[in-house]
């Protein structure tokens, strides 16, 4: 068993319009470091980033002490975080801490932990950032690819994306509420019209196929969400403007990424990726925001690295 060790894990979009708190994916548009170093001392966190250092308060330093734990492990580890992913921006920042810290601490230990038993200690940490526990973003990060989430028990169904696929991704310059998951899932509404379950089920449910058969532009034209989406736009401004935008550019489908404020662009590598990014710009432009555009593809998840 190795004293260190450092893991990266990728940044992930979940819900893909109509699979909320079921889809998510992995992409590398972003990634988080982190390593692990056994001590002699309790659990510490080393950053330079503007993240809690108690462990009880950082997904990281709760994924560790949980597993410390349940292992019955008698080290102290010293926690060092390299922030990549962008925090409250719906890109699953706090889920990629706790995936690279998850499957570092399992090759450290050699635990050998399946799948579904890494996704459930990584959304643990969760609590940390979100107050509840998601998995949809953190399974993707584990694991990579594209997953779907289903719990009671848990169990998480990958499956490998098109390797053309592509994705624009649109970052605003917004300053997000603290909490902010738990203000986007605030206007989520309680009740919701059979019409519009029947039509998020099959849209979902076309996702699921776009991605067994490998075309992207299924699985962009079922991205349509008339529960959630609807909800929480008002939240991001220009959000109209970007999708329309994005679809008269080429995109097969736009949605917001996770709880938002990023918004995602469907496309495949023969799109036309720059003229969809410069049509999202000018969509957040028109409501004087600017944006940072990110080009990517589906990620492979966490992964050691040193």
């Amino acid at each position: 068993m190795v004293s260190s060790i450092t893991v990266r894990a990728p940044s992930s979009t979940a819900n893909l319009g109509p699979g909320f708190d079921v889809f998510g994916l992995a992409v590398d548009a972003f990634f988080d470091e982190i390593t692990l170093t056994k001590t002699k001392s309790a659990v510490s966190i080393i950053t330079d980033d503007n993240i809690p250092t108690n462990p009880e308060n950082n997904t990281a330093g709760l994924v560790v002490k949980n597993m410390i734990k349940r292992f019955k492990i008698k080290d102290g580890i010293e926690i060092k975080i390299k922030k990549g992913v962008p925090a409250g921006f719906g890109m699953g920042s706090s889920a990629a801490s706790a995936a690279a810290t998850v499957i570092a601490f399992d090759k450290m230990y050699g635990l050998k932990l399946d799948g579904n038993t890494l996704v459930e200690f990584a959304g643990t940490g969760e609590k940390a950032s979100a107050g509840t526990i998601h998995y949809d973003n953190v399974a993707a990060s584990v694991l990579g690819g594209f997953v779907i989430v289903r719990t009671n028990p848990l169990n998480v169904i990958k499956i490998e994306p098109p390797m053309n696929m592509r994705m624009c991704i649109a970052v605003p310059k917004l300053e997000v509420p603290k909490k902010k998951t738990k203000v986007s899932r605030g206007v989520i509404p309680k009740k919701v019209r059979l019409i519009d379950s029947v039509t998020n089920l099959s849209n979902a449910s076309a996702v699921v196929a776009g991605f067994m058969k490998k075309d992207p532009k299924l699985i962009g034209n079922s991205i349509i969400d008339v529960i959630v989406e609807p909800a929480r736009q008002h939240m991001i401004p220009g959000f109209a403007k970007v999708k329309e935008n994005a679809m008269k550019a080429g995109a097969f489908g736009v949605t917001i990424s996770g709880a938002g404020p990023s918004v995602i662009a469907f496309s495949d590598s023969l799109g036309d990726l720059k003229k969809i990014s410069l049509a999202m710009s000018k969509g957040f432009a028109s409501a004087n925001t600017k944006c940072q555009i990110v080009i990517c593809k589906p990620s492979k998840g966490a992964t050691v690295i040193k």
